[in-house]
């Protein structure tokens, strides 16, 4: 079976085009976040006052989740190698839900896990590196479907990174992506092939995710981030 996409999305994507719509939407609500985004002060940016917004509550992940696995079913439904790789850090929670719905329906699936660390390209840029988590890719890549698991594409640099290193593990039949969030803005022509929702949002926003496994809830939410200014 050739490796084409078989997408399937929110019937309700979220975009900066129509705000009265998105802030709306069953989707969306306001609320409080202490603590739960970071970035790297070399990218000068601070975390803006504005509230976050909710954009899935732990009933639309779940149901995201159930649209990927079915997706993802439907498109292999006799193949005997299919596996997951996570890319860490949310990625890998992401993969294990979704390889819980597919064990759920009778499926067979490898897990996986890729830490993009020192395949990243904006690696010597950076004034603090991230931690190193290590890969772990337990099962034979030689013939195998790999559907890579990121819980946001956005610029595809992250994804471009982990099929580098996947690839450098072994040669599979074919690799797709999978992602939570599909959000515009592609810098490099790689783009989902199962997503959850797709978003279109303005450059200061940022889309977080957290699962259940690691966060002790599963959501996702959108939050603004400001310039710094400059110390006089």
């Amino acid at each position: 079976m050739s490796c084409n996409a078989f997408v399937r999305s929110s019937k309700n994507p979220i975009t900066n085009k129509n705000p009265i719509k998105a802030a709306t939407s069953d989707f969306v609500s306001y609320f409080s976040v202490d603590g739960f985004v970071t970035l790297d002060s070399s990218q000068g940016v601070t975390e803006s006052s504005t509230p976050p917004r909710q954009l899935l509550d732990a009933a639309g992940v779940d149901r995201c989740l159930d649209e990927i696995a079915l997706a993802i079913h439907a498109r292999w439904p006799d193949e005997s190698k299919l596996a997951l790789v996570g890319v860490y850090r949310r990625g890998v929670p992401f993969s294990e839900a979704l390889a819980s719905k597919l064990l759920a329906m009778g499926r067979s699936v490898e897990l996986g896990r890729i830490d993009i660390t020192q395949y990243r390209d904006d690696l010597k840029t950076m004034t603090v590196l991230p931690k190193l988590e290590g890969s772990d890719i337990p099962f034979d890549l030689e013939d195998a479907v790999v559907i890579l698991c990121d819980e946001v594409i956005y610029t595809a640099r992250t994804s471009r990174a982990a099929l580098e290193e996947l690839l450098d593990f072994g040669r599979p039949r074919c690799v797709q992506i999978a992602s939570l969030v599909d959000r515009s803005g592609r810098e490099l022509p790689l783009t989902a092939d199962y997503a959850g929702i797709r978003v279109d949002l303005p450059a200061h926003e940022r889309v977080s995710v957290r699962f259940m496994s690691g966060d002790g809830r599963d959501e996702v939410f959108i939050k603004a981030w400001e310039k710094k200014t400059a110390t006089p």
